[in-house]
């Protein structure tokens, strides 16, 4: 059985997946039922891992095991595998997240923490610093930032980007807001995002930066952490956008000075007038 690696591919990366795995399962596909020996014939795969990879794809929920001797295989339809997997999936997450919950009052925590506040004290400023690829992983840090902050949190987005920071960001910054810190946020206001905008307003003051064409990407926290985005989020992908990370307070100090300056000029959300 001959099947195009590209279609392999996708499928490792769709249902995670390594390569003797989505090469026994599409053979198993192929013939229904079939022994552990004739599916090593068919994927190419060694006889002596075909009968742990398809453990594997037996705990995985991929196929089922027949009854009898010679020990047989039996496919499940697709359809069906990819309930089992989505299953599977929210089970496993939920009892990892409950493990990561759980490290909270954890001397395994305390001790990281205390290896890490011990390290820092060393670290030259300079070297506080870092890039940071992919969107997930940007918003990522940024809501850790949001979540240190202790006085202010200055955030420049476009458009489409402060739609993406109400999904991404918005039960962080409203802990912010019950904490007292104070909030800005300035965006072009359009007709896509004034819902949107509207409901930021209750927990920060957001405001228009259309008439300044303002097209940046940036964040302040307090007086010592900055984000730079360098990359514009209209025309790379996801997966491909870029972020500097800086802490430093002589140049988050700066910024914000001049990010108040500019601040008095975007027009407030109450005056924003959209077709």
């Amino acid at each position: 059985m001959i099947i195009k690696e590209e279609f392999l591919s996708r499928l490792r990366k769709i249902f995670d997946l390594n390569l003797y795995e989505a090469k026994v399962w599409t053979a198993l596909l192929s013939r229904g039922v079939s022994t552990a020996g004739e599916l090593s014939n068919i994927s190419d795969v060694p006889r002596s891992r075909t009968y742990d990879i398809l453990e594997s794809l037996e705990k995985k929920g991929f196929i089922i095991m027949k009854i009898g001797k010679p020990i047989k295989f039996v496919a499940l339809r697709p359809e069906e595998v990819v309930e089992r997997v989505k299953k599977n999936l929210v089970v496993d997450a939920q009892q990892k997240s409950k493990r990561l919950e759980e490290l909270k009052g954890d001397d395994v925590l305390c001790e990281l923490t205390n290896l890490f506040d011990n390290g820092v004290k060393f670290v030259e400023p300079s070297d506080l610093s870092g890039s940071l690829r992919g969107r997930q992983n940007m918003h990522n840090h940024l809501d850790m930032m949001i979540r240190a902050a202790e006085k202010n949190i200055s955030l420049v987005t476009t458009a489409e980007g402060l739609n993406r920071k109400i999904e991404a960001l918005m039960p962080s910054l409203e802990k912010a807001r019950k904490r007292g810190i104070n909030i800005k946020i300035a965006a072009p206001i359009t007709s896509g995002n004034i819902k949107l905008a509207k409901q930021l307003s209750k927990i920060a003051e957001v405001r228009d930066t259309t008439k300044k064409n303002i097209n940046g990407r940036f964040a302040i926290i307090d007086d010592g952490q900055l984000m730079f985005m360098l990359t514009d989020d209209k025309t790379v992908h996801p997966n491909y956008d870029v972020a500097v990370w800086l802490s430093t307070e002589y140049f988050a100090q700066s910024m914000n000075q001049m990010f108040d300056l500019t601040w008095k000029e975007f027009d407030p959300l109450s005056k924003v007038k959209v077709k």
